[in-house]
């Protein structure tokens, strides 16, 4: 409906100029979820701690990121969009520095709370400040740029967290942030401008009760929920009566959440949104989307790492050339979002990324550096054509006032997807080792002939360093550790099959939204 897009507000400055200033602190956030990832046990021996104790320094900030996000659009409409957003600038370019000085690990996980905070609010305000900066017909190109940062940070985090933690320290992947942080400060400060319904959204919010229920709620669930991804295999999820309890209350806190806002005068969050068709169908393509991406992101380092033998900078080098792919791409897509009904851009792309993980179950442990980076850009090519028309369908039919409501359900969709994806892959990976394990020594009989021969030979081979008896219990263990790894390597193939098939489920979904009429946004066209 041409009467609810937002075709009258100017900004007074080059729209992609603010584009691009948006962009630049998004780039910067979503690299920090993935950046620490492989200076993780640096950051343990620099800090006296242990492994497992220091991804706290992860989960500490997704939890704070996953509880900002859902109410970072009421904070905005609060406090209005441009100084809630330049507040959650400073408050992670602050918390990034203290970051790098932390002189303990206890530390550490506190400024990382704060760091998560401040980038939860970041990514919701910036795709609000896009959809009112552009008219319907532009949006396409202007979720493009901003596409480039949030599909390719994650992709060159580990590379460059690798690089900076093996030539400097692993405190610079947090100063790194510093200057970028000012910068957009400075710019965002010179160029953006909040527009007249936001400052109407602001003078309503101001006369409205605050949702104190909704916002503890919402934090306490998301916040369980996110524990419980993060932590859930490690502690052998069931098993552990920590993730039993942390599940029940993120079920109780968030089935109480729904009801309570779905019944409420002023809600934190807007529920009622999800009455909108491509509303709804936008965000389960947006957490299918945080599913491959990231999971994948997970699986193909770490199978070059740990099967193949990797550094973690070059198993994050594999990755590299698809986000370069998908940097080439996103323009290419933009251009067509406008040109091109979406729904079709939606489904090409989740079909191409199916493709490409169907593809990688072809997964052996003799593939070369190549063979890996032409998979993943295989696998960037489709995703190339999902950000954008995904974001592009969420606003159609929803008022300008409702802007950062979408933007902030469409990207905790995304988030939580991430998050489910890498917890699933990493469960799935587990899970499918010890039945192809079991499989394999199953069949693997003391009278197979080829079994027979190879023990044979290489108790031979260690007969020369050792005794017989110790020769014959070192060919069984060598014979051993190659059913482990080739169980390995048919539980990775095992995931990316259902990774595929979950794609093309993707496809079906698609099919539920509809063409927006002409006008009404860029899809239209």
């Amino acid at each position: 409906m041409p009467g609810e897009e937002s075709q009258g507000f100017h900004p007074g400055h080059s729209p992609w100029a603010i584009a691009l200033t948006v962009t630049l602190a998004t780039f910067m956030e979503v690299m920090d979820t993935s950046i620490a990832n492989v200076s993780l046990p640096h950051i343990a021996g620099g800090l006296s701690a242990g492994v497992d104790e220091s991804t706290w320094v992860l989960t500490s900030y997704l939890v704070s990121n996953a509880i900002v996000l859902p109410i970072s659009a009421w904070l905005a409409d609060r406090f209005g969009r441009k100084r809630f957003y330049m507040t959650c600038v400073a408050a992670f370019t602050l918390s990034s520095f203290l970051c790098g000085l932390a002189p303990n690990l206890g530390l550490l996980v506190f400024f990382r709370i704060l760091q998560g905070a401040g980038g939860g609010g970041l990514a919701p305000s910036e795709q609000a400040i896009l959809a009112d900066t552009f008219p319907p017909a532009k949006r396409g190109m202007a979720f493009a740029v901003y596409g480039m940062a949030v599909v390719l940070a994650p992709a060159i985090g580990p590379t460059l967290g690798g690089w900076i933690t093996d030539n400097y320290s692993w405190r610079w992947i947090f100063y790194v942030n510093v200057p970028f942080g000012i910068l957009s400060l400075f710019l965002t400060n010179m160029l953006v401008k909040d527009p007249p319904h936001a400052d109407e959204a602001k003078r309503q919010s101001k006369r409205n009760p605050v949702d104190y229920m909704g916002i503890g709620l919402v934090g306490l669930g998301l916040g369980a929920l996110q524990v419980v991804l993060d932590k859930g295999q490690r502690d052998d999820w069931f098993n552990s009566s920590f993730i039993v309890a942390t599940i029940v209350i993120a079920a109780v806190a968030l089935i109480s959440f729904v009801i309570w806002e779905w019944n409420n005068a002023h809600p934190i969050l807007q529920l009622s949104l999800f009455k909108n068709r491509n509303f709804a169908v936008s965000n389960a393509l947006m957490l299918i989307l945080g599913v491959t991406l990231f999971g994948s992101t997970v699986l193909i380092p770490q199978f070059l790492q740990v099967e193949m033998g990797y550094t973690a900078q070059k198993a994050g080098e594999v990755l590299t050339p698809g986000g370069v792919a998908i940097l080439f791409m996103m323009p290419v897509v933009g251009f067509l979002v406008s040109r091109v009904d979406p729904r079709f851009l939606i489904g090409a792309g989740f079909l191409s990324s199916a493709m490409a993980l169907f593809h990688m179950t072809n997964l052996n442990l003799g593939i070369d550096q190549h063979t890996a980076i032409m998979w993943r850009i295989y696998q960037a090519l489709g995703m190339a054509f999902l950000f954008v028309p995904i974001n592009t369908i969420s606003f159609v039919g929803v008022p300008p006032a409702a802007n950062n409501q979408v933007s902030a359900m469409i990207n905790l969709m995304r988030n939580l997807g991430g998050s489910i994806g890498i917890s699933a892959v990493t469960t799935l990976l587990a899970q499918r080792q010890q039945v192809h394990q079991l499989y394999l020594a199953h069949n693997t009989s003391r009278y197979d002939p080829q079994l027979q021969s190879a023990l044979r030979q290489m108790t031979m081979q260690f007969q020369q360093r050792t005794g017989p008896v110790h020769a014959l219990q070192q060919a069984q263990g060598r014979i051993y550790s190659v059913v482990q790894r080739q169980a390995a390597v048919l539980s990775y193939i095992d995931t990316f099959w259902i990774m595929g098939v979950l794609c093309l489920l993707a496809i079906l979904l698609v099919s539920f939204a509809k063409r927006g009429k002409s006008g009404q946004a860029a899809m239209a066209h």
